[in-house]
């Protein structure tokens, strides 16, 4: 009973260890980014990386995403409500939650398997450690680079993601589903509120910031040579996805329940 209580409160110090390094780390980020123009060569690859290189990967997932949630509409709508509420259903679930979440899941794994394996790397191989001996911050040249990037670009990938998916469920609707053009479209006309949107678009901010955070914490902290980078890039990955989950959570009370409400 003793060496259960132990273990559970070494595990809670090392949680609480790890978020205060991680705020700590948050912190020096922020303190960076007034010396973004002088990274600016940085911080514009960096973005072409986060949107570029994401985007046949946002196309893909973005165009079945909006298929798949015409056909699950239309099999639960059939028989109780009107075909014009199709477009409506469609829009509304991928600007608040399918659109930013999935986009942030699928195209944030990548991005911090990506910055973790990469800082991991160069700290089990003492890179970081030569470029703090040449007066080089890590933090400005390599967190906050990917850190502004995500932050930025996260959201437009996720504008894109939006229109290709309910483009997605209005040729699934009018193709295979039997739903006119005129009746998709009128649904999502009468009832689209930009409210709706904006909302989308916050969480995607907040999002982005997550997934820089993860890849570059569980990256500077590796240890271990190449098992470690592999055990960090993982821990990366898990804990983006579930501290994106927990976010929403958060921010759909925040946002939907209090700022838009009404």
């Amino acid at each position: 009973m003793t060496a259960i209580f132990a273990n559970l409160g070494r595990s809670v110090m090392q949680a609480l260890a790890s978020a205060g390094r991680g705020t700590l780390l948050l912190r020096s980020i922020l303190f960076q980014i007034p010396y973004a123009w002088r990274m600016r060569r940085e911080v514009l690859e960096q973005m072409h990386i986060v949107s570029v290189g994401s985007m046949p990967l946002v196309i893909v997932t973005s165009v079945f995403v909006g298929a798949v949630t015409a056909v699950q509409a239309v099999y639960q709508m059939q028989a109780y409500v009107p075909m014009k509420f199709l477009g409506v259903v469609i829009s509304k679930s991928v600007f608040i939650e399918l659109g930013p979440v999935l986009i942030a899941l699928v195209v944030g794994s990548r991005l911090c398997a990506n910055y973790a394996a990469e800082l991991g790397t160069m700290k089990v191989t003492e890179q970081l450690d030569a470029m703090v001996i040449m007066a080089i911050d890590p933090v400005r040249y390599l967190a906050m680079p990917r850190f502004l990037a995500a932050v930025l670009m996260i959201p437009v990938i996720t504008i894109f993601a939006n229109a290709i998916a309910v483009f997605g469920g209005y040729v699934a609707s009018v193709l295979t589903l039997d739903v006119t053009s005129g009746t998709f479209i009128e649904g999502l006309r009468m009832f689209f509120k930009l409210s709706d949107l904006m909302g989308g678009l916050i969480k995607s901010f907040i999002f982005g910031g997550i997934i820089a955070m993860s890849g570059c914490f569980f990256g500077f902290n590796t240890e271990g040579g190449a098992e470690g980078v592999g055990k960090a890039t993982m821990t990366a990955v898990v804990g983006s996805c579930l501290s994106v989950l927990v976010a929403d959570y958060l921010l759909a009370i925040i946002l939907f329940q209090i700022v838009f409400k009404g």
